[in-house]
């Protein structure tokens, strides 16, 4: 029988080291885990932290072919059974929303089949969070069949203090393991 294949997109916040402590639980459970990181993303964490964890290939470039007969964007996608982008910056959200592909993480989302559940966690200052422009865009991914795991309120990296931290990894792993257990 075929492990769950999880993608985990981590995209550039000061939240994508906790990308580790997810990985290696998701691991634990016995998921496949893929990770694609975004540019930015491996400004804080690396890829070789993430492969260790994972026991597999970290996915850094959507030009990056490691096999002549595939194209790895499609691959990934297909072989997917959940798309979980944490944590999932302003950024990254407005990519998502709007259909812009210009690295990794957002061509394999727009390759995926429709019916793979996708979440995102967002993860960004207060204000961002709180700004029309990002919640229009999380609206628009909720209508197209992304779940949210809303942040929670903390004091942040900045100082602030209200919502913009990434969902606890309790909290993203029982999300996980909710929308696995039904499909």
């Amino acid at each position: 029988m075929r492990k769950t294949r999880i993608l985990l997109g981590i995209s550039g916040s000061i939240s994508a080291y906790k990308a580790a402590d997810l990985t290696n639980e998701l691991t634990k459970l016995g998921y496949e885990v893929d990770v694609l990181m975004t540019q930015h993303s491996q400004a804080f964490i690396t890829p070789l932290t993430l492969q260790s964890l994972s026991k597999r290939s970290v996915h850094v470039d959507v030009m990056s072919e490691h096999n002549p007969q595939s194209i790895n964007h499609i691959e990934l996608a297909k072989q997917a059974d959940l798309f979980l982008v944490a944590p999932a910056t302003a950024n990254i959200i407005a990519k998502l929303a709007n259909g812009i592909a210009d690295d990794l993480l957002t061509t394999v989302a727009l390759a995926l089949d429709q019916t793979i559940p996708k979440m995102i966690a967002p993860a960004m200052n207060t204000k961002m969070y709180l700004h029309p422009l990002t919640q229009k865009n999380i609206q628009q991914l909720k209508d197209i069949g992304y779940q949210e795991l809303e942040p929670r309120q903390a004091l942040l990296a900045c100082g602030d203090f209200g919502p913009g931290a990434l969902a606890t990894i309790e909290t993203i792993l029982s999300h996980v393991e909710a929308i696995v257990s039904t499909h």
